[in-house]
């Protein structure tokens, strides 16, 4: 173990498989960090990997990772940084080999760890047995699946560095518990220190996006200067699991409390609430505190025990999808859009039943550009002259869709004048659906392997869920405010900042308000009743909302609010990101005494 009284470094170097290099060179070379850590899983990568293993043996790892750390192998030595990353992905031996070999053709000795037992395809008739299923929707294991992997934690990762490991490979785990595992080592945790195990994972899911928690994708993105050289995040972190957040000298971007909340809110669900393998997390108490120019302290986690479950992520494959667009211009480009994307269902549904196919399974027509995608009632620009008509279908041939592909060009001389855009035909790609469901943790064996050895990881089996859920922190219930005289109605941007994601079918909206003061009123009128009327054009089912008082937002569940999420939607926006942003567009009412207070927005207005 290291010196535990020291701070631990730990630097953010990958957010996702396609991330830039441009982190690892940042953070070795002007961070002065102790870790760094990799995130490149997705929860439908697994199946990419798989089916990319089954092709070759050798394959079903993210090779970026390779890629990524090869050329600094020399200094990463010298400087001793520890390497943490779920590259392994369906092959972590295969990804560890390649590194090895990059390490020793540069002279370089690493103790490479792996870390195994996430994937549980080897069990499926035992699993299948038990009629296990869906967690969020309750439907019944597919009969047929791609992959299957349970979600690891940060226990076998600090048991790999107990050990000596140098780099530690895993596949399936958490994105925080890459961190939580390096925190856990450094400091000396055991399994039943909830709060700082709560803090390590905060530590973790704030550095695991990289730029989106320096500035990037922030709300206020007019005050956020050099995107053309973001800061990858760096977390100071003390022995109680506390941080301050930075950025190496020189980078772009911006640190603030609310930068860092936004981050801190994106895809937990119930701030209170967020379930991970080796604890149960309450964020809804956290403070943010700025600590100087681009550097923000964070505190306040709390843990309880976690679940005796483990949530396990399968992929099933579900036929095929196609999607292209064409650009339409001119007056009435909104009307010539949708006209076209109809006849261009017909005709291909046609030419599919005289080749013997059955229908689409499912279709979509939008107008990007018109608003209606997006804001469905709330849209204001259906007199747009210049769109782009998307349509996006599903079979269960490929066949079947590749007809539709060569339907596409014709339109260019067949329909609406002032059409452009087309950029190629399309190609038909497979649909993989998610299919999440808990698994008894004492069913899932978890070992670790280096220098040719192999233990096993003992994980403490937890408590059921009812006894590991808490209330958490609440708003103190308040008479109503009463907006007294003059008021004014502006949109909820002038008094919060937002920031969706996705989870499964289901969007995670945060809110926060710009001042202390704001939140009550936010709270008032930003109900969830508001906000399912307000998505009433993409929300299927209800909408929660959850109090985080210790950084004065609000966080929401839209359910059924993705058309299935993921690869699953055929929605130009299957993650939700923009959701956030759709509803800071809503009209508030605020007492004009507010109106200094009040964010203008951008130069030039809102």
């Amino acid at each position: 173990m290291n010196d535990s009284r020291k701070s631990l470094r730990i630097g953010g170097a990958c957010a996702f498989w396609g991330d830039s290099d441009a982190g690892v060179t940042q953070l070795i070379h002007g961070g002065n960090v102790d870790v760094l850590v990799f995130d490149y899983l997705a929860e439908l990568t697994m199946s990419l990997l798989q089916k990319a293993r089954s092709r070759d043996p050798k394959a079903g790892y993210a090779a970026d990772f390779i890629t990524a750390v090869s050329p600094h192998l020399p200094k990463i030595a010298e400087q001793g940084i520890k390497l943490l990353a779920n590259a392994g992905g369906m092959n972590p031996n295969a990804c560890a080999d390649a590194l090895r070999r990059a390490a020793e053709a540069q002279g370089v000795k690493l103790r490479i760890a792996v870390v195994e037992g996430d994937d549980l395809m080897g069990m499926r008739e035992e699993i299948a047995a038990h009629k296990v299923t869906e967690m969020f929707n309750g439907t019944p294991l597919p009969a047929s699946l791609t992959s299957m992997n349970a979600y690891l934690g940060a226990l076998p990762i600090a048991a790999a560095l107990d050990k000596g490991a140098d780099v530690v490979i895993t596949g399936r785990c958490v994105d925080s518990a890459l961190a939580l595992g390096a925190l856990v080592h450094h400091f000396g945790w055991n399994a039943h220190d909830y709060d700082q195990l709560a803090a390590g994972s905060l530590v973790g899911h704030i550095l695991e996006c990289t730029t989106q928690t320096t500035g990037g994708l922030y709300t206020d993105w007019w005050r956020v200067p050099g995107w053309e050289n973001m800061g990858f995040p760096i977390a100071d972190c003390n022995p109680d699991g506390s941080f301050h957040l930075e950025k190496p000298p020189g980078t772009g971007g911006l640190i603030l409390p609310t930068v860092v909340t936004e981050q801190m809110l994106y895809e937990v669900g119930d701030p209170a609430n967020y379930l991970l393998p080796d604890v149960t997390c309450d964020f809804s108490a956290v403070r943010m505190e700025s600590a100087g120019e681009n550097r923000v302290y964070v505190h306040g986690a709390r843990g309880r025990p976690p679940t005796d479950r483990c949530k396990v992520s399968a992929t099933w494959a579900d036929g095929f999808r196609l999607s292209s667009t064409l650009t339409i211009v001119g007056d009435d480009a909104v009307a010539k859009a949708e006209r076209m994307g109809e006849a261009l269902l017909t005709r291909s549904r046609r030419l599919m039943s005289e080749a013997g196919f059955g229908d689409f399974s499912e279709t979509l027509i939008e107008v990007l550009g018109s608003e209606k995608p997006s804001y469905g009632q709330q849209a204001r620009s259906l007199a747009a002259r210049e769109v782009v008509m998307r349509f996006a279908v599903r079979h269960a041939e490929a066949a079947a869709l590749n007809i539709v592909a060569k339907e596409v060009a014709p339109f260019g001389v067949s329909a609406a004048q002032g059409t452009t855009g087309f950029s190629g035909r399309p190609k038909a790609a497979a649909v993989f659906r998610l299919f999440s469901f808990l698994w008894p943790k004492d069913q899932v064996s978890v070992t670790v392997s280096m220098d040719g050895q192999s233990w096993p990881v003992s994980i403490p089996s937890g408590v059921p869920v009812n006894q590991a859920l808490g209330d958490g922190a609440h708003y103190p219930e308040k008479t109503p405010t009463t907006i007294s005289g003059d008021y004014l109605t502006v949109p909820l941007s002038a008094l919060a900042l937002a920031r969706s994601g996705d989870k499964g079918d289901i969007s995670n909206i945060a809110i926060i308000a710009r001042q202390p003061h704001f939140a009550p009123l936010i709270g008032e009128q930003v109900t969830p009743e508001v906000v399912r009327q307000y998505f009433q054009h993409l929300v299927r089912g209800s909408v929660r909302r959850f109090d985080v008082p210790g950084v004065h937002s609000y966080n929401f569940m839209l359910e059924q609010a993705l058309a299935g999420g993921g690869a699953g939607s055929l929605r130009n926006d299957p993650l939700g990101k923009t959701l956030g942003q759709v509803l800071l567009a809503l009209p508030l009412r605020v007492p004009k005494a507010w109106q200094s207070e009040l964010d203008p927005g951008p130069p030039g207005g809102h």
